[in-house]
């Protein structure tokens, strides 16, 4: 697989910055903006766990963290495609989970300065709101859940 020029190997720290989405995906599709958003999100988690220190904890916290981040964009995935609002609900609570998991991560390496602080301040602001976003997700559709019978 061939990388684009825009792609640097050499950087394994996330970029720090305001997210610019992009209206088409690669395979020319139009994408949602929170598409790009959550992928972005994955893509700086991956980095992230890359760039920690290749100690006992760094590998660990690593693994953990990148399992975590990564499930959150798959389980996103199967929620939109829920064949029931009680499915949808249920597949946006387990990626409220995993997102809430990998904060916990990313405040660990922000404490244990396994980082710079302006690498996992990002992170961590970025995992709130994401957490905030899902969360009012599954609050609204639980409500209609409720209000549907």
């Amino acid at each position: 697989m061939e990388r684009s020029a825009s792609h640097s190997k050499g950087s394994a720290l996330p970029a720090v910055g305001r997210y610019k989405p992009s209206p088409m995906s690669p395979s020319g599709l139009l994408e949602l903006p929170f598409c790009n958003v959550k992928v972005d999100f994955i893509v700086k988690v991956i980095k992230i766990a890359d760039s920690l220190p290749k100690t006992v904890s760094g590998r660990h916290i690593g693994g953990q963290m990148t399992r975590a981040g990564t499930s959150c964009g798959s389980n996103y995935e199967e929620g939109c495609g829920a064949e029931s609002r009680s499915d949808f609900v249920h597949k946006m609570s387990i990626v409220l989970k995993e997102l809430k998991e990998t904060r916990f991560w990313l405040r660990l390496i922000h404490r244990t300065e396994m980082l710079p602080p302006k690498y996992t301040d990002v992170m961590i602001s970025e995992c709130e709101q994401l957490c905030a976003i899902i969360g009012k997700s599954v609050s609204t559709a639980k409500k209609k859940k409720f209000n549907d019978h």
